[in-house]
């Protein structure tokens, strides 16, 4: 199996579909990539998460470096073994949790120096530390080392936090071919940066294309600046990068933004709302979301959604899981959890066999009609 290949099978206007190949499988594009933070896609076991349809999960750099520690999943055969899932792993950078997380947070042109979340210790990480922790992981998908800024920032702000980013790529790169038999066998994504501004965009695409890397994802979205601002910038910045390689949109994210993403030309994504809002009740369907701790649904005999054909909705009736969630047992989170990952890829299937039909724009003006009918 080649190291890593991108084939684009079909285009319908700016939607691709298409396959990563890597050794550990193939990734079929768009792809949704649900959330193991911690080396666990919460509440599920990696054998359903697999049979949801997902064909790669991500793994979080920060909080696997914290606990149980990178040195420790490589003494104990890395990170697919340690948590039983044998399919290609993305592993994030740890710059956004870094960022979101930490208390006494310092960046310098070093790093970003910070204090553990868990019991206040201070750390370092850097583009060369962030990629050495991936190494140790064994990640097939290792995630360049930027810094993020949140929507709130002034273009100097975001222009200084891109250049660094930028500056912090190319060291990314240099430390991943030191990888040796790893480099060999993974493959490095670069983070385009720039807030949303159409000129720190293209600088930004520019300098990771000199760079160049295996696949390129767009960066510093989904964090506070809604909807229409996201597609806004999604109607150029995709178009930066280049064309023959993956795109992925980092941390999205609801089924209206998915779709309007890949509308744009985006093929991957990943987001904890399947999974945490499953554990908090809240389930995604066709006709919007359903809040299942709501009483109506107390003697309920219909499944969580009619005609879905997971495990939960072809076995159990809402009635039932409204009891597990209201009283807070831990099988409505798995019940809810594996109900809302087989949405996700349900929807990713339906965009990537309408992309391959050419009827991409009818089927998704479609589902976001349907979806948001009730709002």
């Amino acid at each position: 199996m080649t190291r890593f290949s991108f084939t684009i099978a079909k285009t319908d206007g700016k939607a691709r579909t298409g396959t990563i190949a890597m050794k550990r499988g193939e990734i079929r594009t768009p792809a949704f990539m649900p959330v193991g933070t911690a080396a666990t896609v919460k509440a599920m076991k990696p054998r359903d998460v697999r049979s949801s349809g997902a064909d790669i999960i991500l793994g979080n750099t920060y909080h696997l470096m914290l606990r149980p520690g990178a040195e420790r999943v490589a003494r104990l055969g890395g990170l697919h073994r340690f948590m039983g899932w044998e399919r290609p792993i993305l592993t994030d950078s740890g710059g956004y949790q870094v960022m979101s997380l930490s208390e006494l947070t310092k960046v310098s042109e070093e790093g970003v120096s910070f204090a553990s979340h868990l019991d206040g210790t201070r750390h370092m990480l850097s583009p060369e530390r962030s990629i050495e922790v991936q190494r140790l992981l064994g990640s097939d998908i290792v995630m360049a080392f930027d810094q993020l800024v949140p929507a709130t920032a002034t273009r100097g702000e975001a222009a200084a936090a891109m250049e660094r980013s930028m500056r912090w790529a190319k060291r990314s790169r240099d430390e991943f071919d030191r990888g040796g038999e790893h480099a060999a066998s993974a493959a490095l994504f670069g983070i385009q940066q720039g807030g949303l501004d159409e000129q720190l965009r293209k600088a930004s695409a520019d300098a990771l294309i000199e760079v160049g890397f295996d696949g390129y994802a767009v960066g510093g979205l989904a964090v506070g600046e809604g909807h229409e601002a996201m597609c806004a910038c999604l109607d150029y910045a995709p178009g930066q990068l280049p064309e023959d390689k993956p795109r992925y949109l980092m941390g999205v994210g609801k089924p209206d933004d998915i779709v309007e993403a890949v509308r744009r030309g985006i093929d991957m994504f990943d987001c904890v709302l399947p999974t945490r809002s499953g554990r908090t009740g809240q389930a995604f369907t066709a006709d919007g979301p359903l809040n299942i701790r709501n009483a109506k649904f107390g003697e309920d005999r219909e499944p969580i959604e009619p005609g879905c054909p997971c495990p939960t909705c072809t076995t159990f009736e809402r009635a039932y899981v409204h009891h597990l969630v209201r009283s807070g047992e831990i099988l409505g989170a798995m019940l809810m959890t594996e109900h809302n990952l087989w949405f996700y890829q349900r929807l990713m299937q339906g965009l990537r066999d309408a992309i391959a039909d050419g009827r991409f724009s009818q089927h998704a003006d479609s589902v976001l009609a349907r979806y948001r009918r009730q709002s």
